[in-house]
């Protein structure tokens, strides 16, 4: 009777919301029992103290006990605050002369200095209590301590309230791990991580395969990073990805693969991203699109910390077309609304030039998006702005029109819309009073995205004057599928490159257009975006190596010879196979509300992709490089200025 009661909690414990139901999360308990125990960690096992700083309680009064961290202030040489990763407590400085060498180690010792006391625990005087600490209750009257470390002076005070430079908190990153902000983030990330292993070796079956960062140079995507070796002219290289890895595993018959996997793009310097970062890498065998959307959502459902709200599933989905029509993007922010809708009925008897030379052209489109509140927010300066990031990053105009508080329309280009223009504007965009609409012309795709960049600019400025928009409390997961297999490429349109990568299979309603009109057709390729980031890509591969050697050398013009393993691997009786990559430092980033990748990331890379912490990277000497037959050419200083990173497709998985 009592372990049916205890199992029939557990099982309510173990439920998650999904949708409008709930559901087990475990597919079979009993089965997984033995997983479920939820023990408390032995924070104090193994080691010289007997508490941590942040548990100690009224419970505790009258226990002799042992802690050991930091100091983290000192007040009027009577109290101090002893600080470890798990909280705070006070320490009572003894006064009488019978403890003068305690007083002096705890007295004398700088600030971040390392000791260990011990005494015992005793309540607070009355009124003294710390409602703000979970220690506050209680102090340590100590009877012995030791220095452990003296801590010599530092670049910044250890408080997460004390502003620096962020060049300084890479340069000294030892110390800013301390802070309370960047423990959170580490252990938060930790976690997560934990659970994610959990969820899929544990419950759903997968192996957990470590695979090589020691490979060969492949086509397509971003740049890799090259290692010489000692074989003159020859070089491994660090894989952007274990994507061609994971599909020889399901061709090994492993079924089902998962890796927290190291990643390496030499991307240059380009802002919030990593040389070096990680990805949660998973692949299937015998499964499709689905089937992974279904893995993934319960994975970070499971996943999910206790401090946020959970998550509802199944995430809601949107096709690639639609992103880019309704959003100007193919990773859309939902938290809020200012979608754009086309507008080219309304305008086609116009007398705008702008808009009416548009509709002339075969795919020429009017788009709108209303800004609600725009016309009572924004500023002369922030129309200005935005007009002049259009021209400069689209080479495009766009037209603000203004609606006030008397329902008249203003700008200078109010004048030129007709009266049933403006009525069927305000129906169809649902346009208030004190709202702003702004106009653009031209190719749909390229309308849409300027309008999609000007929304989110938008977006800034009315929370810059203090409109709510984007809730930071709010994670909204969307799923975008249905992307175009290829794209033009940028500096020669005829050719075609991987939208994904090269190894993603085409939609089998689209095959038929892959050998006459290849840019018309659709991958089995989806995207998870996470509040406006793309925090994970997969697809569904291509298992067949006759289409695969095809895409390769017909389409993409690739060398064949790099990947003739894999090639070789397909024809060996492939199964149907399908993956994703989960990016484990922008997901820890937005859970958290972090700034930056950077401050999930326990030693990273600055945005040049320098460790400011130890120089690298560094000089190698030349008698260093002769065993690598590597000599080196430095350029000029002209040559130094005119290099500079180009943006590349990533060859996610």
């Amino acid at each position: 009777m009592y372990l049916g009661s205890w199992l029939s909690r557990l099982s309510r414990g173990l439920s998650r919301p999904i949708g409008k139901t709930m559901r087990p999360i475990w597919a079979s308990l009993s089965r997984n029992l033995a997983l479920s125990s939820q023990r408390i960690p032995e924070f104090s096992s193994f080691v010289s103290r007997t508490n941590t700083c942040g548990e100690l309680r009224s419970s505790h009064l009258g226990q002799e006990v042992t802690l050991c961290g930091w100091i983290q202030y000192r007040r009027q040489n009577t109290f101090l605050v002893l600080r470890d990763c798990h909280g705070l407590v006070q320490i009572l400085i003894p006064q009488d002369e019978s403890a003068a060498s305690v007083r002096r180690i705890l007295c004398e010792a700088p600030v971040e200095s390392v000791v260990r006391v011990s005494g015992t625990v005793i309540s607070r005087p009355p009124g003294q209590e710390n409602p703000k600490m979970p220690t506050g209750e209680i102090e340590i009257k100590v009877k012995t301590a030791e220095l452990l470390n003296a801590c010599k002076k530092l670049p910044f005070e250890i408080k997460d309230f004390v502003k620096k430079t962020e060049a300084l908190r890479l340069q000294y990153r030892y110390l800013d791990l301390r802070s309370f902000q960047m423990q959170y983030n580490l252990r938060l990330r930790s976690k997560m991580v934990m659970k994610m292993r959990e969820y899929l070796c544990n419950l759903h079956g997968f192996v957990d395969i470590e695979t090589p960062t020691l490979f060969k140079r492949t086509p397509g995507g971003a740049k890799e990073f090259l290692v010489p070796s000692r074989e003159p002219g020859k070089f491994y290289s660090l894989p952007q990805s274990p994507q061609q890895f994971k599909q020889l595993l399901m061709v090994g018959g492993l079924d089902r693969y998962f890796q927290v996997a190291r990643c390496y793009r030499d991307e240059g310097s380009r802002p919030d991203r990593q040389p070096e970062f990680t990805q949660i890498d998973i692949e299937m065998s015998f499964v499709d699109q689905t089937g992974i959307q279904r893995l993934v959502e319960g994975l970070l459902q499971y996943s999910w910390p206790d401090d946020k709200d959970p998550l509802l599933i199944p995430f809601p989905s949107m096709t690639f077309a639609e992103a880019l029509a309704t959003y100007g993007t193919d990773k859309p922010d939902t938290r809020f609304g200012m979608k754009i809708v086309d507008t080219s009925d309304v305008f086609r008897n116009t007398e705008m030039r702008f808009l009416r030379d548009a509709l002339a052209k075969p795919q020429g489109t009017v788009k709108a998006m209303c800004v609600p509140q725009g016309a009572k927010y924004l500023r002369k300066e922030d129309i200005e702005y935005i007009r002049k990031s259009a021209a400069h990053h689209f080479s495009q105009e766009v037209l603000p029109i203004f609606l006030n508080a008397k329902k008249n329309w203003s700008s200078p280009f109010a004048k030129f819309i007709m009266e049933e223009e403006r009525l069927e504007l305000t129906r169809l965009m649902e346009i208030q009073e004190e709202d702003m609409v702004l106009l653009t012309a031209g190719d749909h795709e390229k309308a849409c995205s300027l309008l999609g960049k000007l929304r989110l600019e938008c977006a800034d400025l009315l929370e810059l004057r203090g409109v709510v928009l984007r809730d930071p409390a709010v994670f909204s997961f969307l799923w975008v599928v249905d992307f175009p297999l290829f794209l033009a490429k940028e500096e020669r349109p005829t050719e075609l490159e991987s939208a994904h990568h090269p190894f993603t299979a085409p939609h089998s309603s689209d095959m038929h257009l892959l050998y006459t009109e290849p840019e018309k057709v659709r991958g089995q390729h989806y995207d998870l975006v996470l509040n406006g980031n793309e925090i994970g890509g997969g697809s569904v591969r291509i298992h067949d190596a006759q289409l695969q050697r095809y895409i390769l050398e017909t389409l993409l013009k690739e060398d064949v010879k790099l990947l003739s393993h894999l090639l070789q691997a397909l024809d060996h009786g492939a199964p149907p196979h399908g993956g994703i990559a989960l990016g484990l430092d922008r997901l820890v980033c937005l859970v958290t509300g972090a700034p930056s990748i950077r401050d999930v990331i326990a030693f990273p890379k600055s945005y040049r992709g320098h460790d400011l912490m130890s120089n690298a990277p560094d000089s190698v000497s030349a008698e260093e490089l002769k065993p690598y037959h590597i000599h080196v050419l430095w350029p000029t200083d002209s040559e130094e200025e005119s290099v500079s990173a180009t943006p590349s497709k990533h060859l996610s998985s």
